[in-house]
C-alpha cells in the first residue's frame, strides 16, 4: 500500500521549504514560491491524496516575446518548476507531473504563478505542452491555501462549445484549497522596471 507521502506531482516528492520571513513581509531578492504540501477540495468527495511542491522564482525580463515591445521579456517572468502528484485511492495508483515556470507575480502573502507541462505519467500525458495556472496562499503553518485551473475554469469557444479554458500566463483561480499537510512559503518582492529604465 501507498504511504501517504509528497512526492512530486498530484500527491508530491518533498522539496525542502526555503526560510523566510512571516507571511505579508516584504523581502529583499527574487519574489520566491517554494514548498510542499497535500491539501483538500472543498467539493471533493473521495480519498484521494493530491498535492503541490513549488520551487519558483522571479526573474524579471528573462522572457523575450516575438511581439512588438516584448523584445525584453516582462516584470512578471518566472523560471522554476511545480511538480503536481495525485494518489487516486479507488485504483491505488499515482499520477504525476511536472511544469516549467513561466511567469509569476505577488502580493504580501500571496502569489500566482503559470507553468508548461513538460513531462507527465501516461495518465496525465494530454497535460503536456500546456499552460496551468496556480494560486498560493501563504498563511503562516497551518493556515495555507492552493488554488489551480484545470478543475476550476471553463470556456467557450466562437461556436459556443464549452471546453477547457486556455490559461495566459500568471492567470490563476483564488487559493481555493485548503492544505493538510506540509507548507508553502511566499517571499514577496515588487515588480519592477526594466533594468534599462526604458
Amino acid at each position: 500500500m501507498m504511504r501517504r507521502t509528497i512526492g512530486w506531482g498530484m500527491a508530491a516528492a518533498a522539496i525542502a521549504v526555503a526560510v523566510a520571513a512571516p507571511a505579508g513581509a516584504a523581502n529583499r531578492g527574487p519574489a520566491r514560491v517554494t514548498g510542499s504540501a497535500e491539501f483538500a477540495l472543498p467539493y471533493g468527495q473521495d480519498s484521494d491524496v493530491r498535492s503541490f511542491a513549488f520551487d519558483a522564482r522571479s526573474a524579471p525580463y528573462s522572457r523575450p516575446l516575438p511581439l512588438p515591445g516584448g523584445e525584453q521579456g516582462g516584470p512578471a517572468d518566472a523560471t522554476g518548476t511545480v511538480r503536481v502528484a495525485h494518489w487516486v485511492a479507488a485504483d491505488n495508483i499515482t499520477v504525476r507531473w511536472e511544469a516549467a515556470v513561466d511567469c509569476m507575480i505577488t502580493s504580501p502573502g500571496y502569489a500566482t504563478l503559470t507553468a508548461i507541462v513538460t513531462r507527465a505519467d501516461p495518465l496525465a500525458r494530454d497535460f503536456v505542452g500546456k499552460r496551468v495556472g496556480f494560486s498560493v496562499q501563504d498563511g503562516g503553518r497551518g493556515r495555507d491555501r492552493v488554488g489551480f485551473t484545470w478543475s476550476a475554469s471553463a470556456d467557450q469557444n466562437e461556436a459556443g462549445e464549452w471546453g477547457p479554458s486556455r490559461i495566459g500566463t500568471c492567470l490563476a483561480p483564488a487559493a481555493f484549497a485548503t492544505v493538510t499537510r506540509g507548507d508553502y512559503t511566499v517571499r514577496h518582492a515588487e515588480l519592477t522596471a526594466p533594468p534599462d529604465g526604458n
